[in-house]
């Protein structure tokens, strides 16, 4: 008789979802076990909050069923506690764990905060949501560049001090501009499509370089300031990695033609806000829309808060309603692809953390 134990996958819910979401998890194969207990899992905040409400407390007996279901499955839905703590904690202690799927895109700086070791790392894969977050991404950072240029920012300040200015100052023409998008990845290309239909030409970096439809030049880092020199707007999607650390520092924004507008839904890391300040303060860059930032949150006494030309976003671009049911849509995908011993999408780059 055969063994049918090693054909069961038992499947772990470790973050908060909502139990349809969870059903359609379940639906994905008869052979799949979800253990599920919502009772364990703090109660979100807003939609898609992985983390939930950080006053939530198990009781020591909570504590105890909330790892002992952990410990039984060989793939878990969302890091433990949705920490970096929590990911070094069942790396040691659940011998079959097989495959976590993270919840964020970046979740390589989670992994890499885990302090686990490379030998540890590679006895399970890291999969990360990266691709769900990239249509409202995208759709942010072209907001910022129609916001740069068509100044919302001083319209703004002029409606809130109720000025109707005598001389007119003209906005400027999307169409026929030139982007430049450092990362040319999901979120980049699908930045670069929306561009595209607005009348952007655009080109961008890749750590391979290789033609793109659609693109015009594809450069890897060392060709950037030769495409900054062309560029009306810049949008940042590269992830924060020791290659990408402040990577738009002073020589960068140097390059750029004066009055760029620059955006950010990568990673904070990515630039220097010291070097951006002064690039906003001497011109260079006439506005700039942040949803990421070096420090976050991004501390009370940063001039950032206060610029005129300068949005302030906390981190929430990619949030929509729709996100926890794209993201069990993706596991599910690759829960499907995983049974059928396939290869897992969007593994964490166990080097480089990305």
């Amino acid at each position: 008789m055969m063994n049918t134990m090693t054909t069961k996958t038992t499947v772990a819910i470790a973050v908060p979802l909502e139990a349809e979401l969870v059903e359609r998890i379940r639906a994905v194969d008869p052979s799949v076990t979800v253990l599920y207990e919502p009772d364990l899992l703090p109660p979100e905040r807003f939609p898609a909050d992985h983390s939930g409400d950080p006053d939530f407390r198990r009781t020591p007996e909570q504590e105890e069923r909330y790892w002992d279901m952990l410990n039984k499955a060989q793939v878990l839905y969302g890091l433990p506690n949705e920490s970096p703590a929590g990911l070094a904690r069942i790396a040691g202690s659940n011998p079959r764990l097989e495959w976590i799927h993270a919840m964020a895109a970046g979740a390589g700086g989670a992994v890499k905060a885990s302090g686990l070791d490379a030998e540890t790392l590679q006895k399970f894969k890291v999969t990360t949501s990266a691709g769900v977050h990239a249509l409202p991404l995208a759709e942010f950072a072209v907001f910022g560049i129609l916001n740069g240029f068509k100044r919302s920012a001083e319209l703004a300040q002029d409606q809130a001090a109720k000025v109707w200015p005598e001389l007119r100052t003209p906005t400027r023409l999307v169409n026929g501009s030139r982007l430049v998008v450092t990362g040319l990845g999901e979120i980049g290309l699908e930045t670069a499509r929306i561009a595209r239909a607005l009348g952007m030409s655009v080109s961008g970096t890749k750590r391979t370089v290789e033609a793109i439809a659609g693109i015009e030049e594809v450069t890897d880092n060392d060709g950037l300031a030769g495409l900054l020199a062309t560029a009306d707007a810049v949008v940042n999607t590269l992830p924060g990695t020791p290659y990408t650390e402040k990577l738009f520092g002073r020589e960068a924004f140097a390059a750029m033609k004066p009055g760029t507008v620059f955006v950010n839904v990568g990673r904070g890391t990515v630039v220097d806000e010291e070097a951006l300040l002064e690039a906003l303060d001497n011109g260079q860059v006439s506005y700039a829309c942040l949803d990421v930032f070096a420090v976050e949150p991004l501390p009370q006494d940063s001039p950032l808060w206060s610029h005129p030309r300068v949005m302030v976003s906390p981190h929430t671009s990619a949030l929509s309603a729709a996100e926890n049911r794209l993201i069990a849509e993706r596991f599910a995908s690759n829960l499907r692809t995983y049974l059928d011993g396939g290869e897992l999408p969007h593994l964490v780059d166990t080097v480089h953390f990305y």
